[in-house]
C-alpha cells in the first residue's frame, strides 16, 4: 500500500505530539548556551551505580526520591552498549519503587562525553557529560554534572547518596560557571543519616 509523504508526515508530526502530551512539557530553558562537555569520558570510569544530588525537574521525573542510575555494558551483534537503569521513589523515599531501562550509544567523535540515550524504542535524546571530576583510587569518576543542548535538563551525579558539603559546594559552583540558572536547581532526597 503507498501512502504520501505528506500523509506519513502528518501522522508522524500527530504521533509526536500525543507522546509529548504523555509524559509532559520540559520545564523552563535554564541555560541558554549550553557548553560543549569540557572533557573526554573513558567509559570504563563512568559505568556503575550514581546517586542523583540535584536535577532541573523533568516531566518523567515528577517527585522522584531516591534516584539512583547504574550504566553497565551489555552486547548487541558483537557492538558494545551501554544498559541504563534508573530508579526511583515516587513522592517520596518511603513511595513506590519506580524502574525505567534503557540503552545509550557512545556518539562517534565525541570522545566518550555525549551519548545518545532511549528508553522509548527507537527514540534517542542527548545526554552530554559536561564535566566530572578526576578518577579517584577505584577509577571511578566521583561526580558527573549531564546536560543537553535545549538547556531545559541538568542532572548533577555522585557517587555517594550523600555528597560531602565540599562536594555539593563544588557542584554548585561547576553548575553556575557553566551557565546554569541555579534556582531552578531541585536537589533531591537521598535515603541515609
Amino acid at each position: 500500500m503507498m501512502f504520501s509523504k505528506k500523509i506519513i508526515a502528518s501522522a508522524l508530526a500527530g504521533w509526536a505530539l500525543n507522546l509529548g502530551a504523555c509524559v509532559g512539557s520540559p520545564g523552563p530553558v535554564g541555560n541558554i548556551a549550553v557548553p560543549q562537555p569540557s572533557r573526554p569520558v573513558a567509559l570504563p570510569a563512568y559505568l556503575g551505580t550514581w546517586y542523583e544530588y540535584g536535577r532541573y525537574e523533568a516531566p518523567f521525573q515528577t517527585g522522584c526520591e531516591g534516584v539512583t542510575a547504574e550504566y553497565s555494558l551489555r552486547e548487541t551483534s558483537g557492538n558494545a552498549k551501554i544498559r541504563v537503569v534508573n530508579s526511583c521513589y515516587k513522592n517520596g523515599l518511603d513511595g513506590e519503587f519506580d524502574q525505567s531501562t534503557g540503552k545509550a550509544k557512545v556518539v562517534a567523535g565525541s570522545q566518550g562525553a555525549k551519548l545518545k540515550v532511549s528508553f522509548f524504542g527507537p527514540f534517542y535524546g542527548d545526554y552530554w557529560v559536561l564535566d566530572r571530576g578526576d578518577p579517584d583510587a577505584s577509577g571511578q569518576y566521583p561526580w558527573s554534572i549531564v546536560g543537553e543542548p535545549s538547556g531545559r535538563y541538568l542532572w548533577m551525579l555522585t557517587r555517594e547518596a550523600r555528597p560531602s558539603p565540599e562536594l555539593k559546594a563544588r557542584l554548585e559552583e561547576r553548575v553556575r560557571e557553566l551557565g546554569y540558572d541555579w534556582s531552578l536547581v531541585r536537589l533531591t532526597q537521598q535515603p541515609g543519616p
